[in-house]
């Protein structure tokens, strides 16, 4: 009986202890899937959070960009155009200074062939006179590419002053510019006026007092504005402009441009038609058009520029 008895209370006793492992086995296995839930559940939210960090950023970068100012440029920007700058001065240095030396040297050296033993005095002096009988001599050879090339140097010279005139440093003038006013002078302007003097010759063929009068006044009325029509043509044919605003153009400085020019033309056309013989006029003239080029260039060039301000501020007030 007593083993019988001790037998039943070992059972019941492993039986007791038995399902209490089984519990705490689960239990732990559930506390275990709770903690990586857990786990997964905090990387998750980590991700979250940085990526709605990263998406932030991103959006005041693209707030920043949006917002740039143009006036806050980088410095490398600053460098590359300040070293475009130095570079255009030493390219416009460069030209004028070959182009004088160049024109200096061929005026000094018009004796070269026989100065052989003349002192430096001797060839200063008589260079002046033998580059006027050269002068000369090329007139009666050829009298329209020689008035063509004096009003070719003259319109450049007459745009260039134009440019410092405005403001520009002596070196940082704009070589479009004025190889377009150069271009006008050598194709156009001394060729037209060799035919135009010889026209208005045979106008007025008479020798009466009030014949210079009368051709400074035909001059100032009828060949003024035939030569500005045609000067603001081609310049803005050579700026590529539409035919619009080439018109609008000559219609703005028609008048203006007519009445200027009585303030300066007609005491030195009294000189042109009065005292200069025929062949000879156009270097009169040329000479005063070095004041007369720089008031034209000035005032084609304002107004180019305020039609090209007035475009802009137009398309951005459109967009």
């Amino acid at each position: 009986m007593a083993s019988l008895c001790c037998s039943t209370t070992t059972t019941i006793i492993l039986s007791v202890k038995f399902p209490q492992s089984i519990r705490t086995h689960t239990q732990s296995l559930r506390l275990n899937r709770l903690k990586t839930q857990k786990q997964r559940i905090t990387e998750r939210r980590s991700l979250i959070v940085v990526r709605s960090i990263t998406e932030d950023r991103e959006a005041i970068d693209v707030k920043k960009s949006d917002t740039f100012d143009p006036q806050e440029e980088p410095k490398g920007e600053e460098e590359d155009r300040d070293s475009d700058r130095l570079m255009s001065r030493g390219i416009n240095a460069a030209i004028v200074l070959a182009a004088g030396t160049v024109a200096v040297t061929k005026l000094l050296s018009i004796d070269h062939d026989y100065w052989h033993g003349w002192t430096l005095y001797e060839i200063l002096r008589y260079a002046p006179e033998h580059n006027w009988v050269a002068y000369e001599q090329i007139l009666k050879t050829n009298p329209v590419l020689a008035k063509m090339a004096i009003s070719g140097v003259v319109y450049s010279l007459g745009d260039w002053i134009a440019q410092c005139y405005e403001g520009k440093p002596l070196f940082e003038f704009d070589r479009t510019r004025v190889l377009r006013s150069g271009l006008v002078g050598f194709t156009l302007h001394g060729s037209l006026s060799h035919y135009y003097y010889q026209f208005c010759e045979a106008l007025f063929p008479f020798q009466d007092w009030w014949v210079v009068p009368a051709k400074v006044a035909f001059d100032q009325t009828v060949w003024s504005a035939i030569w500005n029509t045609i000067y603001y043509t081609v310049l803005g044919l050579l700026r590529f402009q539409s035919p619009d605003k080439i018109f609008g153009e000559i219609k703005t400085t028609f008048w203006p441009m007519i009445t200027a020019g009585w303030k300066l033309w007609p005491l030195a056309h009294l000189v042109t038609y009065g005292v200069i013989p025929v062949d000879q006029r156009l270097l009169w003239v040329d000479c005063i058009e070095l004041i007369w080029v720089t008031i034209l260039s000035t005032y084609s060039n304002e107004k180019a520029e305020a039609q090209t301000i007035g475009e802009t501020n137009s398309s951005s007030t459109e967009d």
